[in-house]
């Protein structure tokens, strides 16, 4: 037998998730494996007719403290840490009647499911695994000699392994199930070490743990020369990470991103208040509008940008009806997100069979707490989600003209667009719908007259004489640094401007703004999105 082939004659199993555990027990026991386990694990082979050890008669110490002490043994850890072949090991072993444990199988007790349905405290703490991680981490270090399984999928790797070579494992499936084995308990502490920092408030901890499991292998990334992967952290949040595909093709890795920026975007809106509808184009809103329902609020949302939204993805706030999925079907389109569409829209959209369709089951929380996470040169920067709130904030006036009622509920509109547009963004707005967003450029007022720009080309492809822009108001996600960009949004039509203020020159530019007849409002809070 080759040095690299281990047999496996001892079995240790201890899992949470019993999904397919009798089977490959079963397996392991017809091949002549030793099954040693415990508490419920026992239980569920016992009750199945398997001959199994409890681990109380391998380490003659019973379990206890409700069994947060069971597997915390010599008996079980020499098992595992045991250099085969090594003569001090070897001697240890004898002299203490310790036995080698060839395959560890454990899964985790559920913290992560525990935290995502919101539990008490002490609940989650009780959740928190001691013996399972210590047992994995162990066995992967010694992987020369044992295997670890720690997801139920790599059963039968394991068991098709064994019946292949006469009862042994390869190295090369051992190093792959160690790796994993130590992802699997570093994501696992990740979300502890997350969750208990935030139950304490600490922002910025001496340690950041940031770790996800693989939710798909993408075909590539940004680039076809880029790998990529999409992965679930412990955050509960609906969107992407928990939405169904109904159809469509594979996501790609800008399809996900973009989609990600679409349903925050749309999450904004309140439902119980209106439709919202967010046309997103690598990942800046090319259309935002709100209506009473969401056919209208689609046709307001692509009326702003027809030409961009070719190719573009589709979030929307309600219910994907069949109305609105005719109407967006009519319309080359990459992905509609929604948290939820009838049985009607789900028939049409199948007869694009490429169109991705995602249901999400709910909507994006925008006060919510979280941590977004973006890799620098040897290291990460973390920092809080913006989840400011335009409603939430105490908006001054400062020109010499109030804005009017309808004046202030697009100015709150545009703010809220703005938010989620590259900076510098500039965004105009009329009657609850997007009519220009200038995005991402390197100076505000180049923004600004981009944004203009589009809402004339816009008027033009409906051969109406005036900009969409005439009678607009205009929102900028940070303070304009000099009367320009503010000058640039009168002359396009704009009669009302809401801004964060604070720059040194914010008189110069209330000074324009009041010359110009314009009404403006001071947010206070910024909101750059790079």
């Amino acid at each position: 037998m080759s040095h690299e082939l281990r047999t496996i004659r001892r079995a240790l199993l201890s899992v949470s998730d019993k999904s397919g555990l009798v089977e490959f027990a079963t397996g392991l026991h017809a091949l002549g494996v030793v099954l040693i386990s415990t508490g419920g694990t026992h239980k569920a082979l016992s009750d199945a007719g398997l001959p199994v050890l409890d681990v109380s008669e391998v380490t003659l110490f019973p379990e206890m403290m409700d069994g947060r002490v069971k597997t915390l043994h010599p008996k079980v850890h020499g098992g595992l840490l045991a250099i085969r072949g090594n003569r001090e090991h070897e001697a240890s072993m004898l002299a203490h009647d310790i036995q080698p444990i060839d395959l560890l199988v454990v899964n985790l007790y559920p913290f992560e499911a525990t935290i995502a349905v919101g539990k008490p405290y002490d609940d989650c703490i009780e959740n928190i695994d001691i013996g399972g991680p210590a047992m994995i981490r162990a066995a992967a270090k010694n992987h020369a000699d044992v295997a670890v399984v720690v997801d139920s999928s790599d059963y039968m790797r394991i068991i098709s392994e064994m019946e292949a070579n006469n009862g042994a494992t390869t190295l090369t499936l051992r190093k792959t199930l160690a790796a994993k084995a130590y992802s699997r308990t570093a994501v696992y502490d990740a979300a502890i070490s997350n969750w208990l920092m935030a139950e304490i408030n600490e922002p910025t901890p001496q340690f950041r743990a940031v770790g996800g499991s693989l939710i798909e292998a993408m075909r590539y990334g940004e680039n076809p020369h880029q790998v990529a992967g999409f992965y679930k952290t412990a955050e509960t949040r609906f969107g992407v990470t928990t939405a169904r595909q109904l159809q469509g093709k594979k996501l790609s890795f800008n399809n996900v991103n973009d989609t990600d920026a679409a349903f925050e975007l749309v999450s904004e809106f309140d439902p119980l208040k209106t439709a919202a509808v967010a046309i997103i184009k690598h990942a800046n809103p090319c259309g935002v509008a709100k209506a009473s329902t969401v056919i209208e609020a689609y046709h307001a949302a692509l009326r702003c940008d027809p030409t961009s939204a070719f190719g573009g993805i589709i979030a929307l706030n309600r219910m994907l009806d069949a109305e609105s999925a005719r109407a967006i079907c009519e319309v080359f389109t990459e992905v509609i997100i929604a948290p939820s569409a009838t049985d009607e829209a789900i028939a049409i959209i199948a007869a694009k069979k490429n169109l991705r369709l995602l249901v999400t089951g709910g909507l994006a929380n925008p006060r919510s707490p979280g941590i977004v996470v973006r890799s620098v040169a040897g290291g990460l920067l973390v920092q809080g989600r913006d989840n400011a709130v335009v409603e939430d904030m105490m908006l001054k006036v400062v020109t010499k003209r109030a804005p009017s009622t309808r004046e202030l509920a697009d100015l709150r509109f545009a703010f809220r667009v703005a938010k989620h547009v590259k900076s510098n963004a500039i965004v105009y707005v009329r009657n609850g719908a997007t009519v220009g967003i200038g995005a991402g450029q390197m100076s505000r007022v180049d923004s600004s007259r981009i944004a203009a720009w589009k809402a004339g080309e816009a008027a033009r492809a409906e051969s109406l004489p005036e900009s969409l822009a005439k009678g607009s108001v205009v929102a900028s996600d940070a303070f304009f640094p000099f009367a320009d960009g503010l000058l640039a949004a009168a002359e396009a039509g704009a009669t009302a401007i809401i801004q964060p203020g604070g720059s040194m020159r914010d008189n110069e530019v209330i000074d324009a703004a009041d010359k110009a007849g314009l009404a403006m409002v001071f947010t206070g809070h910024r909101h750059f999105r790079h």
